[in-house]
């Protein structure tokens, strides 16, 4: 396998639907999501790609986003014809309630 890249998450933001959780969750004061901060940046390589960052990373998000991350650590582009960058990409987490969006990018080896 070419492990071409490294690939940075930056979370970008942390929503919360009030109305939702008060219609849906059995704990509607729960608030956003407590494990990321905005600003927060993870740099992944093969290594810690293989060990969801060493255990570092919410499960259901790495779920949701690392088919991406894969694809840039593969050299590959993320998204093609989609963003104004190929090698970046906007995902979410998929908790509909307390999504979190994050920035995957490309980070060519020179």
């Amino acid at each position: 396998m070419a492990w071409k890249s490294k690939c940075k998450i930056t979370v970008l933001r942390k929503d919360y639907h009030t109305d939702l959780a008060r219609e849906y969750l059995a704990n509607p004061e729960v608030g956003p999501c407590s494990v990321f901060q905005e600003g927060q940046e993870f740099i992944v390589d093969k290594q810690n790609y293989l060990t969801m960052l060493d255990g570092k990373f919410c499960a259901e998000a790495w779920h949701a986003i690392s088919h991406y991350v894969y694809a840039a650590l593969q050299g590959g582009s993320i998204m093609h014809g989609w963003t104004n960058d190929e090698k970046i990409m906007i995902a979410a987490c998929n908790d509909g309630i307390r999504p979190v969006l994050f920035k995957i990018e490309r980070l060519d080896e020179e």
